[in-house]
């Protein structure tokens, strides 16, 4: 059974689902791949404060990380990626292919590429923070405009010398 909610944000209305104990999704407003929120989904707003606090804070610049029970459904290499992200700092961005030699396969950027795009915790899972090798915003899930957003949003609200390209 999905439990869900919907929150407000400047880039739009962000769903989050789960299961009760550990978010699984976080659908934004203009993803490729749309939470589907069907009848058999229930809506529980008050199994999600805690996650509505910490993006409510995280919008405004109050917070760095994300610390909610996540249980992200993927393949083992996705995972891996997905752990990945995890540790990339706050306002910090690295490319595609140093994000393959951070998972262990160098000459794997177009897997982590995939990887990266179907990554069901955006945001909290920061995948906006990978770019193109030459400095290029590139694809994003939630649309390039929620991308560019979000990184001016980290950069605004964190020391220089936290936002550098690896």
């Amino acid at each position: 059974m999905m439990i869900y909610d919907t929150i407000k944000s400047p880039i739009g209305m962000i769903v989050l689902a789960g299961d009760g104990e550990a978010l699984q999704l976080v659908g934004l407003p203009e993803s490729r791949h749309p939470v589907p929120i069907t009848s058999a989904w229930t809506r529980r707003p008050d199994l999600f404060v805690e996650a509505r606090r910490q993006f409510d804070a995280y919008f405004a610049g109050e917070l760095t990380d994300f610390d909610l029970p996540l249980a992200p459904h993927g393949s083992e290499f996705q995972q891996r990626v997905w752990q990945v992200l995890r540790t990339i700092p706050y306002a910090a961005t690295i490319s595609y292919g140093e994000l393959a030699r951070r998972v262990g396969n160098p000459r794997a950027s177009r897997a982590v590429g995939l990887a990266n795009g179907a990554n069901p915790l955006s945001i909290i899972v920061p995948c906006h923070r990978v770019i193109g090798a030459n400095g290029s915003l590139t694809g994003y899930g939630g649309g390039l405009a929620a991308k560019r957003y979000l990184l001016d949003l980290e950069r605004h609200h964190a020391p220089r010398e936290h936002f550098t390209l690896s």
